[in-house]
């Protein structure tokens, strides 16, 4: 008998629910597209209504639809959600108010009490936790930054009253905590009526999001960095330390428990880049894939691979949201003399993706005290052969893709497979479930012009930063 594994990965754009059988191969999937952000006022980025739980429904629904086998031979669920958000519950566990996005500047900030039908204070996975099994647990791997009063070495609620008081948080309103790999619960009757999963399945806890995609992908060697490309694209390496103090990387939970995730600074709305060009084209880029019988992202990506490495000059800094310690950046194309047009600049930004995180991936390194011998790429960009490429160029070191197009949902399986036995540990899992895709060898011309550019790029805001500051004052 075959066992498959429910891998739930709600993300920043989608909520994806893929099945997988016992050897990590995706046998059917849903996905449904998450609403626009509700933003009412300055500062606050919302998930309007109850758009998670509605999504992991829609999305859940159309992959147990499409399963071709025996629901009975369906062994349990790995639940993975966004990171960083902020869910407020009433005693019952609904939402007392939206769940607050990553993006919202709230969530930096300690818990202020200002509902009186407010009880509990989580994640967003202790959210969904919560609407799958009924139960106030939630794993602790998903309760990253200096909101949560976690202790970070235990991974277990902080016993000091100064810290609880700093975060705004009684203990009486946080979850109990569990590790990755164990059971959060089981299936209620009313989650198996929303999400079409069977009742009375497991359901296992995972990590956060980041996390879950490095186990899907099999990341386990401080030797290899694993660069992400989703809304948010940064780098990622594992180790067994806590590294607190760290000045040019930071360090979050991993999937194993008490392993660590070190991931550089990263940059915002990475991606969305990418699809804010794709869209600002339209109906010409619509129109040049149609003529070449591609979709549009291929089409764009066909074209771009005709451009020459570096642009002809044209060069790229990915401000588009920018940081919080600098509001007054915004996003950069400099470079034009009249040879290029909108594939250089679609190239461009793929090459500034791949410059900007190998730029802050070595300062990473370097304080590890660590060397990359290799590159994973994941997200929706690593499909591009024309970036994978540019990835093994810039850091000149081979770089493969993730054979699963949803590395987090193969990694939500994994766990599922470890908490219920299907394997002993998880690196028993990985070797059984996880296969390379294309590997790119790198071109050391490409690479030699790449690391004389990451020079210049580096070197970019430290001109630019003076005239925002004055245009911040202007236009804000």
């Amino acid at each position: 008998m075959t066992r498959y594994f429910i891998g739930i990965d709600n993300g920043s754009q989608s909520s994806k629910v893929t099945v997988f059988d016992e050897h990590g191969r995706a046998v059917c999937e849903g996905r449904q597209s998450l609403c626009p952000y509700a933003t009412p006022r300055p500062g606050v980025v919302e998930h309007p209504d109850d758009d998670l739980w509605t999504s992991i429904g829609e999305a859940s629904r159309r992959a147990m639809a499409g399963f071709p086998g025996d629901v009975a031979d369906i062994v349990g669920v790995g639940l993975c959600t966004i990171r960083f958000c902020r869910a407020v519950l009433r005693a019952d566990g609904t939402l007392a108010q939206p769940v607050m996005s990553w993006m919202d500047a709230r969530v930096s900030r300690p818990y202020e009490h200002t509902l009186p039908e407010a009880r509990h204070v989580t994640t967003s996975s202790g959210y969904i936790s919560h609407r799958m099994t009924g139960v106030f647990q939630d794993t602790a791997a998903n309760y990253a930054g200096d909101a949560w009063p976690l202790d970070s070495d235990t991974w277990q609620w902080t016993t000091d009253d100064t810290v609880l008081a700093k975060s705004g948080i009684p203990r009486e309103m946080l979850f109990d905590l569990v590790m990755p790999g164990d059971v959060l619960g089981t299936v209620t009757a009313a989650a198996a009526l929303h999400t079409g999963i069977p009742e009375g399945l497991p359901v296992v806890a995972t990590a956060n999001d980041k996390a879950v995609e490095a186990l899907g992908c099999g990341l386990r060697s401080s030797d290899t960095l694993l660069v992400s490309l989703g809304t948010y694209v940064a780098g990622m390496t594992v180790g067994d330390r806590n590294v607190p103090d760290a000045s040019d990387f930071w360090t979050n939970y991993a999937c194993m428990p008490h392993s660590y995730l070190y991931e550089s600074f990263g940059v915002r709305r990475g991606m969305w880049t990418v699809s804010w060009l794709r869209d600002l084209l339209g109906e010409e880029g619509a129109a040049g894939a149609r003529a070449a019988g591609l979709s549009v992202e291929d089409y764009l990506n066909a074209e771009a691979a005709k451009v020459p490495p570096g642009c002809d000059g044209l060069m790229t800094v990915l401000d588009w949201l920018a940081p919080t310690d600098a509001p007054y950046r915004k996003g950069t194309i400099l470079g034009f003399d009249g040879r290029q047009g909108r594939f250089h600049m679609y190239r461009s930004i793929l090459e500034a993706l791949a410059l900007s995180i190998h730029a802050t991936g070595t300062h990473m390194a370097t304080e590890l005290g660590t060397t990359y011998r290799h590159t994973v790429v994941s997200g929706g960009g690593s499909g591009s052969d024309l970036m994978m490429q540019i990835h093994a160029d810039v850091f000149g070191v081979p770089a493969h893709r993730a054979e699963v197009n949803n590395a987090a949902g193969l990694g939500s399986a994994i766990c599922a497979a470890v908490g219920l036995g299907a394997y002993r540990t998880f690196d028993e899992a990985i070797d059984a479930m996880v296969r390379p895709g294309t590997e790119f060898t790198p071109d050391q011309a490409n690479h030699d012009l790449y690391r004389r550019l990451g020079e210049v790029h580096r070197d970019i805001r430290e001109h630019t930063d003076g005239i925002y500051r004055r245009s911040y004052d202007i236009f804000g």
